[in-house]
Order: structure tokens, then sequence, then C-alpha cells
């Protein structure tokens, strides 16, 4: 059975573990760890079945399989490299880091020499299949337009910078249209979307984003519009927000938790 260790025990790190502790996983949750200790005590403490241990990356790295990073585009920076260096897969959640073309492709070789895999899930958008299928010839454009009530926001480098009173947003408007590489860096906790739609496509510099507030929604939405030699597709999605979290589309977590589950099955569906 494939070992993992979970790096972050926020919103989704918590979702994995717990999807793992039910059993929807098939997968032995061997370590965990958070920087504040605290909150991985209190998360082990609510398993049923699972019992991993509190254990430093550097340590876990040499019992495991796997190490699902679910912690902070800083960590992917801090600690990918030496996983990847210790000859252990890694999921990477905090896939914003990417815009970072220097890293991407740092740990792109890493991957390489290593005769490692990294796994970037789809996160809170559909459609990376088609994508992906499209890159196979030339794509002209990909647009994603992410929509979501003020206050799921707040706290973006973006918003802060520029001052904007996210509360007395009364209509839907427009906060930020630029490239996907510009939208990471002013959006690092809503966009995440962005950076995986710029790996699997046509790159961080030609894949366009709009941020819009919308009052009204009770939702997060993303919009996904490509235009290549196959022709041309939209997706659109409507995300919950978290339980825990309304900056994070539940949408994200649950993708996670698919990719653990296509890594340990026998039986790969989809491109």
């Amino acid at each position: 059975m494939l070992r993992i260790g979970i790096i972050g025990c926020g919103t989704i790190g918590s979702t994995i573990c717990r999807a793992i502790d039910d059993g929807e996983v098939q997968v032995d949750l061997f370590a965990i760890y958070d920087r504040n200790q605290e909150d991985a005590r209190n998360l082990i403490s609510t398993f049923k079945r699972s019992k991993p241990t509190i254990m430093e990356m550097d340590t876990m790295v040499r019992h495991i399989d796997l190490l699902v990073e679910c912690a902070s585009q800083k960590a992917v920076y801090d600690i990918v490299p030496s996983v990847l260096n210790a000859r252990c897969d890694v999921m990477v959640m905090s896939v914003g880091a990417f815009a970072d073309q220097q890293l991407y492709s740092k740990i792109r070789g890493l991957a390489e020499d290593n005769n490692c895999k990294v796994y970037l899930p789809s996160g809170a958008i559909v459609g990376i299949d088609g994508i992906k299928s499209a890159s196979s010839e030339e794509i002209y454009s990909v647009t994603l337009t992410t929509e979501k009530p003020p206050l799921g926001l707040a706290g973006a480098p973006y918003v802060v910078n520029n001052g904007i009173d996210l509360e007395n947003i009364k209509v839907r408007t427009m906060l930020f249209e630029g490239n996907a590489s510009e939208a990471v860096k002013a959006f690092p906790a809503n966009v995440n979307v962005a950076a995986t739609l710029s790996v699997a496509g046509i790159g961080f510099e030609r894949t366009k984003v709009r941020i819009v507030a919308d009052p009204k929604l009770k939702r997060n939405v993303h919009e996904v519009t490509v235009d290549g030699a196959f022709g041309k597709f939209t997706t659109r999605v409507e995300n919950l927000p978290s339980p825990t979290n309304p900056k994070s589309s539940y949408l994200a977590s649950l993708s996670a938790i698919a990719t653990l589950k296509k890594i340990s099955d026998p039986i790969q569906t989809g491109t």
C-alpha cells in the first residue's frame, strides 16, 4: 500500500487525511506535519483508524512513497526540492509557486534526475483533460474568469495594496485583469487554478485571468475558455466554498483526493 506523508494540516490537508481515515482512499497515512504541532495533534485525535506520526519532513521522506504539500507557495520552495532529492514523489497543491519559471524548471529537472513524479491536481476547475488534449496541437488562447463573493478575496495582496474596500462592493465588479503570472502573485490564496491552467496549457504569460467580486454570489465560479486548432470549448464550475475556509473551493480538496485515488488505482481513466 502506498505510504504517504502530508505537510500542512489546514483545509485541504485535513480533508485529505479524513478521506484516508474513512477508507475512501486506499493508502497508508504514515506521517503528517504542520508548523503548529497542536493543529497536527488535534487532527490526529479525530482519526478513527489512521495512526500517523508527527514527523519532520527530512525524516518523513525516508519512510514514505509520496509527500503531499498542502502548506503554502513558500513551502514549495522550501521542501519540494529536498523531497525530490530524497527520491520521493510529491503532490503539489500550492501550484501558484510555479509562476516562478526558475522554480518550475528546477523542480522539473530534479524530478527527471531522480526518476520521480510531481503531481498537480486539477484543483477547483474542470477541463484540464481537454487542455492537455488540445495542447497536442496549437492552442491560440486560454482565458480564466474567476468570480467570488467579495469577502472571499479578503487579504489578497492586490486588494490590500490597492486599498479595495470589499465590504462596500454592492454590484458585480471587475477587480483585476492580466496574465496568470500577475494573477497568482496578486491573489495567491485564490487562483492556484490559474497556475494549473498555465502549466497544462500555454504558460503563465499567455494565459489570461480576470478576477471579479460579485456580492450576489454564494459560490466561487471559475469559467475557462480555450480556443485552438481543435476548436473551442468553455467550462464553468460553481464551487461551494470549503466549510472551513471561504477562500478555498471544496472541489480543490476533492481533486487532491481524486489524484491520490488515481495514483493508487490500477485502472487509469481520462487524459
